[in-house]
């Protein structure tokens, strides 16, 4: 349903107006683009940033942002499951074999805005439709930046597309395997000196079988799925070097998975506002609020009926930011800033009998979050030489901690209150980035960063058969010391190499840990320690192109105590190889076929390395042919070969084995219109 206080935040928030219209292609070259913000520091290359341009997002044969993601190596999700048949509360992200458990230790903004659900700490990325997106960065390694609490695995920056790049308006209409049917729409008109992006999205399919033909039952079921999103973005001018840039984004998810019955449902109503100030000092502060909510029946693999309902977990997260850069002369960009995130959720579920349907507890539980962080870094320009550094200090709080279960047959109430906690936490980063010649850049960064346990991590247990995981409201946060150095070659023009070697150490990692037959439990283990080499190249060559990444990761355990049967091994969901390939070709009239190699490792379902999954290569191929005009015909395919993607694999103590399985072979049809 539409929250109209978000609706009205962003009408008001859009409403001056200002004569002489403008639009990207009237545009002069001197006039400012509208929609973007602050520039990029000089020193962001000593922490080998990525980044995927905006034509490269559109080619993706899913068209979801996720799989897109996939072309840097050492990108992952939880599992290897994509937003159409994973469960919303598993698309965790994270990077350099960081894994372990589904919440994110990668941060994800757009622009600037943190989107990890307040809860979960999953990203929605099925809310998020490509068309919108400008480009994406990615930045391997722990931050103390703006929103640097949380940054342990690196963050990833989404940028909205920029009056330069969007259309006055685009539409498209795909249609796939298995009825597949995908819309979505962008109109973005001048308003004043500014303009509105309005965008919509809706989709839909049948779905494929994850569960494997010799394990199909009466029950079983394709993961079928409808999602809808709409986003409103207005910006606007303000006097000679500002904007006003606000946001609306609403969406609604829908998915069946393994078995009939077993739906779960994510919903959202997200808006923020924020100012850019481009003059002598520069400023940027925004402001968001994010509402969310999920539902889920988890159905008995036995009795193939209800056994848990997740009927509702609200969870509401608001921040804001401020930055400043004040002028201190052209060999230095100083940033002054802070920034503050609460986060606040309830949870409601029945447990049901799998017999009669009958309830046999309800249960509550609900918690707070608040991290406040100070931050400070410049970058320092000493001719062929960027110096940068940061250090910021956060103050954090756990509180209003409280589970409750009640059981209908007796009336018994049983209650447990979690003590708050509170402490404060400092985190750094330097690097430095020499071009030494024209075609070599070199590279050094360290750094140390931390991370709070989520509200669901703390508070909410779950179970996916044949195993449970408990919740642990003792959880302690997780620190990260790392550090990198690497190079970036252009040895010729339209040739780009570069390379990096990391060592990362994640203290205190929160993993699901195994403590009985079938029985897990969250639990802070030593550390997690991972190093490794990640390789990149770009080539083009005439109307071919090439781009290429691969990313080794040596990842282990390091644990003792009750944990000490995991020391020394893989952590859960962490392959050691990844790589991505695509390969381009633009023909006459601009039309376009680009073919795509990805390959991932074998990794461990499960802590104690008992079920491990087959490594897996899929090809993706693209087309585009263009008509008349803006109109034009798109083919795409996902994993052309059919390769068998495991994407969950559990072993039962009698064992049996369950497996899930990812996106199978899936063609599109697609037609596009822009102007």
């Amino acid at each position: 349903m539409m929250n109209r206080p978000l609706v009205a935040v962003f009408l008001l928030s859009v409403a001056p107006l200002f004569p002489m219209p403008l639009h990207a292609e009237d545009a002069a070259p001197d006039v400012l683009v509208l929609g973007q913000g602050l520039d990029l520091p000089p020193g962001t290359p000593a922490y080998g940033s990525v980044t995927l341009e905006r034509e490269r997002l559109a080619e993706d044969a899913s068209g979801t942002i996720e799989h897109a993601l996939g072309d840097v190596a050492g990108f992952q999700q939880f599992r290897r499951s994509d937003s159409r048949s994973a469960n919303p509360s598993a698309q965790g992200v994270t990077l350099r074999a960081l894994g372990g458990n589904a919440t994110s230790r990668a941060v994800v903004l757009l622009d600037g805005v943190p989107l990890a659900d307040p809860f979960f700490g999953s990203i929605p990325f099925n809310a998020l439709p490509l068309d919108s997106i400008g480009a994406v960065r990615i930045t391997r390694g722990g931050g103390a930046g703006s929103f640097g609490a949380g940054t342990v695995a690196g963050s990833i920056e989404l940028f909205s597309a920029n009056s330069s790049q969007l259309p006055r308006y685009s539409a498209r209409a795909l249609y796939g395997s298995r009825n597949a049917q995908q819309l979505n729409a962008t109109i973005t008109p001048d308003v004043g000196a500014g303009f509105v992006s309005l965008s919509g999205s809706y989709a839909r399919g049948d779905g494929f079988w994850t569960t494997p033909e010799d394990q199909r039952v009466t029950a079983s079921a394709p993961a079928r799925y409808e999602t809808w999103a709409v986003s409103a973005r207005g910006v606007a001018p303000v006097g000679d070097a500002g904007e006003i840039q606000a946001r609306v984004n609403l969406f609604r998810d829908d998915r069946t998975l393994r078995f009939a019955g077993a739906d779960s449902g994510q919903e959202g109503q997200d808006a923020s506002i924020r100012y850019v100030g481009r003059g002598d000092w520069q400023i940027e502060a925004l402001g968001y609020v994010q509402l969310r909510n999920f539902n889920n029946i988890v159905i008995s693999s036995s009795s193939f009926r209800p056994v848990l309902n997740q009927r509702n977990t609200p969870s509401t997260g608001l921040g804001a930011k401020l930055e400043v850069r004040p002028p201190v002369g052209e060999n230095h960009l100083l940033r002054i800033g802070a920034d503050s995130r609460f986060a606040s959720a309830d949870m409601y579920e029945e447990a049901l009998s799998g017999m009669t349907g009958a309830t046999t507890a309800r249960r509550e539980a609900s918690g707070r979050q608040v991290t406040t962080g100070l931050y400070v870094e410049d970058d320092w320009t000493l001719g062929n030489l960027v110096i940068t550094g940061g250090a910021r200090v956060d103050y954090w709080r756990i509180s209003n901690g409280r589970f409750t279960e009640r059981t209908p047959a007796t009336g018994v109430v049983t209650t447990t209150e979690h003590a708050d906690r509170e402490d404060w936490e400092t985190s750094f980063r330097a690097g430095a980035l020499w071009q030494a010649t024209p075609g070599v850049a070199l590279r050094a960064a360290g750094y140390t960063s931390f991370r709070l346990p989520t509200i669901n991590e703390l508070y909410r247990g779950f179970v996916v058969f044949p195993v449970e995981t408990q919740a642990n409201a003792a959880l302690a946060p997780e620190r990260l010391r790392g550090a990198e150095v690497g190079f970036d070659l252009t040895p010729l023009p339209g040739i780009t190499l570069s390379a990096t070697a990391f060592y990362n150490h994640l203290e205190n990692a929160v993993a699901n840990v195994t403590i009985g037959t079938n029985l897990r439990q969250r639990r802070n283990v030593d550390a997690i320690v991972a190093k490794g080499v990640e390789l990149s190249g770009a080539l083009a060559l005439g109307d071919f192109d090439l781009a290429a990444s691969y990313a080794y990761n040596d990842s282990k355990v390091e644990a003792s105590g009750v944990a000490a049967q995991l020391d020394g091994m893989q952590p859960a969901q962490s392959p050691r190889h990844g790589a991505s390939a695509t390969l381009g070709w633009r023909a006459p009239g601009n039309a376009r076929l680009a073919l795509t190699v990805r390959h991932v490792g074998p990794q461990y379902e499960d802590d104690l390395q008992s079920d491990r999954m087959p490594p897996a290569t899929t090809v993706d191929g693209y087309a585009r042919v263009p008509l008349a005009g803006g109109v034009a015909l798109v083919g795409r395919v996902e994993n052309l070969f059919d390769e068998r993607v495991v994407t969950r694999q559990v072993t039962s103590a009698s064992g049996a084995v369950s497996t899930d399985l990812g996106t199978p072979q899936t063609f599109w049809i697609e037609l596009q219109v822009s102007g």
